[in-house]
């Protein structure tokens, strides 16, 4: 297949393309910046110049495909207070794309995510919760809204998919919530944690994400709900103990009135408690992680280099 790809430059997207690549598959990666195109032109993909909200540029390259996968989201704008804004450009994007591909029953993929999905703290989410039509509502809300609206593109001839991805895609060069942590528990020279240390959050390497996002345009019948963890819940305080190790500073819990000032923005998520199955993926698909988990690739070493 010919496959159209948002962020595929990105964290996760530099995984999928060459993932796409070695199964066969040709590539057609969204570029925003020259150093991004030529990033995926070495690498033996083609190069589209565009943005998230160059529709009609995104509705073209859809319907020249054989297939999309759509990762890209303008983190960026959402992580300095534009989150709203960021979920409305993504939302845009998807609803162009997906008119072009409606009727040709061609694979449709997104990125959506896990955490804070769960309905009673400590329920662990499955493949089948978390859904229902979603009304109004901002932020993270709003994404919601835009992967259920992406699986009722089934009913419009689209073979649609959308896979929620683990709160920290880890790896040797992750800038995301891990690195953060680390970050964190360098500069306060504590490694802290929530309460008693026992909220959990699913984990899944970003080679095994990757290889879930082809699986997903090969094989997921539309309509799928897919989740990528491969860690179904990591304790707080077990990575907090990983990181006490590695940087040498004490491990301890911090008190929530000091979490704010202790984690920064991580302080609302750091405590939610969001254990995930991915039984049903890998029954479907056949999807088996191959990757370190999360507390053996942080015992690697390479998240707390200078």
């Amino acid at each position: 297949m010919h496959v159209f790809v948002t962020g595929a430059s990105g964290w996760i997207g530099s995984a999928v393309v060459p993932d796409l690549l070695a199964a066969g598959h040709t590539v057609t990666g969204l570029a925003r910046s020259e150093a991004s195109a030529d990033a995926l032109t070495a690498g033996g993909a083609q190069a589209l110049r565009g943005t998230l909200a160059d529709l009609d540029l995104l509705r073209a390259a859809a319907g020249d495909a054989d297939a999309v996968i759509h990762l890209a989201f303008q983190h960026d704008i959402a992580f300095s207070g534009g989150f709203d804004a960021a979920a409305t450009a993504d939302r845009l994007a998807v609803e162009a794309m997906g008119a072009a591909l409606a009727g040709s029953d061609r694979p449709f993929a997104i990125a959506s995510g896990l955490l804070g999905l769960h309905g009673d703290s400590g329920t662990t989410v499955t493949e089948l919760g978390g859904h229902g039509t979603v009304v109004g509502g901002q932020g993270p809300r709003q994404r919601h809204a835009t992967a259920e609206f992406t699986l009722a593109l089934a009913e419009q001839g689209v073979r649609s998919s959308v896979v929620r991805l683990a709160p920290t895609v880890h790896g040797d060069g992750d800038e995301g919530f891990m690195a953060t942590l680390v970050r964190v528990a360098r500069d306060r020279g504590v490694a802290g944690y929530l309460g008693d240390g026992s909220s959990r959050w699913p984990a899944v390497h970003r080679l095994d994400a990757a290889r879930l996002f082809r699986l997903a345009i090969e094989e997921a019948p539309a309509g799928s709900t897919l989740h990528a963890a491969a860690d179904e819940g990591v304790g707080m305080k077990d990575i907090a103990e990983v990181f006490g190790r590695h940087l040498n500073v004490p491990v301890a819990e911090i008190p929530a009135a000091d979490a704010a000032a202790h984690f920064t923005w991580l302080a609302g998520f750091v405590g939610l408690d969001s254990p995930a199955s991915s039984a049903l993926t890998r029954k479907l698909l056949g999807w088996r992680p191959e990757q370190p988990g999360l507390l053996a690739d942080l015992d690697q070493g390479h998240y707390f280099g200078a």
